[in-house]
């Protein structure tokens, strides 16, 4: 199979797993980039002494059977090092009531939400069994959405009583489980649940589809769990690279693909590219596997034929994701509170919930008896991308100095302890990453998008693949590696081969 050359678009988590599988089954694999480092979202920036997460700060999947120790196994890499998160998460819904603690012990989580929730134990309890349901299906490999035979002879067999069970609640969201089992007027929980599903969704759970709310909102408790990587984000990306060049893979940095033109029933894909120097390469492929956003295919594309421009519609017609402002700072651990947690959710109206995330000592983020903080908050591209150069910095000034105020008051910091302090916006966003407008996650796991109803990886165009978070099943490292997973089988099926990975 080494003649078989395939090529694989982006370098984030879904992109270098996909690669990592294909040059692992024997597939010849460049892997283009254009960043001038592997990680995309779950990257890495360091400010003189710090290493600051780009996005993603927490993982799923290092469990036994988890679909990071799956593939990892399989590709014969150590794990990178990394403890549970417990709690994964404290959520302070600004009250005056005493915070939530996302304990990692099932029986503990219970005792918490009916001490914070009373009376609510019917909703988790079906939710619980949504997701023993949802997690056996996907621990079985199914591809959704099937688009041919092959998909549902791969989906089928996975299905079992309780999926047909479940299935009557595809359509609905977590606000009609709150409705089903009469929990809905308790006005706490619904704000807790939509500050939890907004992290892992992009929506409350009027808008969350059920069946992804309901393994979400268990994904913290044990045989489960949320990790703390030691290093960095960047240590997943390392090791995906390290097993990508030792089985025969070629990356190529700094190397942006600009243009896409298709030969039609041949399969044929030339792929035009710049270097680094900016020399135009032009290079011929059977297959693309795209882990770009989707939004970026029309400007790919080169003179779409019928099909492809339908296609194009389509993808322009997509919802626009969300963007994020990001504050990244650090100060000395003995200013922040005692037992300080590693993940904190503050529930506010402007600018918004903020997500915290506050490295460990020696976590190599920053030096010993030093802290990085990261404190993000969901914004609107349009807000940000057509301001006019003094527009932007003002309001990047206002939102710096809103969310500066909300860490002090929240963990108690004098403003003269801090010793490194930034803004990201979805501008910032945009120039590393290389995503329209700065978007941040998928399509938002609402009922029309998820699952089933989705956007597919086996594109109406003969040759060309996409995985990501936009792709089932969503959001996280640990979603586009199970996206990656499935259109690396899809793929290889296609050309006559099988992918199978012990679970």
């Amino acid at each position: 199979m080494a003649n078989q050359s395939i090529i694989v678009i982006g370098a984030g988590i879904a992109g270098l797993t996909a690669s990592a599988l294909l040059a692992k089954s024997g597939f010849s694999v460049t892997l283009l980039e254009a960043h001038n480092q592997i990680g995309g979202c779950a990257g890495t920036f360091r400010r003189g002494l710090y290493v600051f997460d780009v996005g993603a700060t927490q993982v799923a999947g290092f469990e036994k059977g988890g679909i990071h120790e799956r593939l990892f196994r399989y590709l014969n890499v150590p794990l990178p090092e990394a403890e549970v998160l417990d709690p994964s998460c404290i959520i302070d819904l600004n009250d005056g009531s005493r915070p939530i603690n996302l304990w990692h012990d099932p029986s503990r989580w219970k005792e918490e939400r009916q001490a914070q929730f009373p009376g609510s134990e019917t909703f988790w309890q079906l939710c619980a069994e949504l997701h023993q349901s949802n997690w056996s299906f996907a621990s079985r490999d199914p591809v959704l959405p099937i688009r041919n035979f092959w998909d549902l002879s791969q989906t089928f067999p996975a299905l079992g009583p309780l999926n047909f069970a479940s299935g009557l609640l595809t359509t609905c969201s977590v606000l009609d489980l709150l409705k089903l089992t009469g929990c809905d007027g308790d006005q706490r929980l619904k704000k807790f649940l939509d500050l939890q599903l907004r992290l892992y969704s992009q929506e409350n759970s009027a808008n969350t589809a059920a069946l992804y709310g309901a393994t979400v909102l268990n994904i913290s408790q044990a045989p489960l769990g949320l990790w703390h990587i030691k290093g960095s984000m960047q240590e997943l990306s390392n090791t995906l690279r390290q097993s990508f060049l030792k089985d025969g893979g070629n990356l190529l940095l700094r190397h942006r693909v600009i243009g896409l033109k298709s030969h039609g029933k041949s399969g044929i894909w030339n792929v035009e590219v710049l270097d680094p120097k900016n020399n135009l390469l032009k290079l011929i492929s059977n297959d693309i596997v795209c882990t770009l956003p989707p939004q970026c295919l029309p400007d790919l594309i080169f003179k779409p034929s019928r099909i492809e421009k339908k296609y194009m519609i389509n993808i322009q017609n997509l919802k626009q994701p969300s963007g994020a402002i990001v504050f990244y700072g650090s100060l000395a651990r003995d200013r922040l509170p005692p037992s300080c947690p590693n993940h904190l959710q503050i529930a506010c109206n402007d600018p918004g919930s903020l997500f915290l995330s506050i490295s460990n000592d020696g976590d190599g983020r920053a030096p010993l008896g030093q802290s990085t903080i990261t404190a993000s908050v969901f914004t609107k591209v349009n807000d940000w991308t057509f301001l006019s150069d003094s527009d932007y910095k003002y309001k990047k000034e206002k939102e710096f100095l809103k969310i500066i105020k909300l860490l002090e008051k929240f963990l108690y910091i004098n403003p003269h302890d801090w010793l490194h302090k930034e803004l990201s916006t979805p501008r910032s966003f945009e120039k590393w990453t290389g995503r329209p407008q700065g978007i941040v996650g998928g399509l938002g796991q609402r009922p029309r998008n998820f699952g089933p109803f989705g956007l597919s990886s086996r594109t109406p165009l003969n040759g060309l693949w996409l995985c990501g978070d936009s792709i089932h099943p969503g959001e996280g490292t640990a979603g586009v590696s199970q996206s990656a997973l499935m259109v690396c089988r899809q793929l290889m099926a296609n050309r006559g081969h099988k992918l199978n990975i012990p679970a």
